[in-house]
């Protein structure tokens, strides 16, 4: 089951993007920190970007909330697609 972080990212990331169905999110320990990992579709790697990284550093804000929220320690990856 999805922690509640990547439960986050994935609802936010799937009303971004233009191809919902392949927004991937995955998660891993550590040293203590969950990194928690983004994948989209080619066309859609802009959209969670955004202009000068806006979008992206709203993400990051919001992992590190929700995440506080929880008791946890997150961080937010974007991955290019292959």
């Amino acid at each position: 089951m999805a922690s509640p972080v990547a439960a986050v990212i994935e609802v936010a990331a799937r009303q971004l993007v233009d191809a919902p169905e392949k927004v991937v999110v995955t998660e891993s320990a550590h040293r203590g920190t969950t990194l928690v990992e983004l994948t989209v579709g080619a066309n859609d790697t802009g959209k969670v970007i955004g202009r000068q990284g806006r979008t992206a550093d709203a993400l990051r804000t919001l992992v590190a909330a929700t995440a506080a929220h929880h008791g946890i320690r997150a961080t937010l990856e974007i991955r290019d697609p292959e």
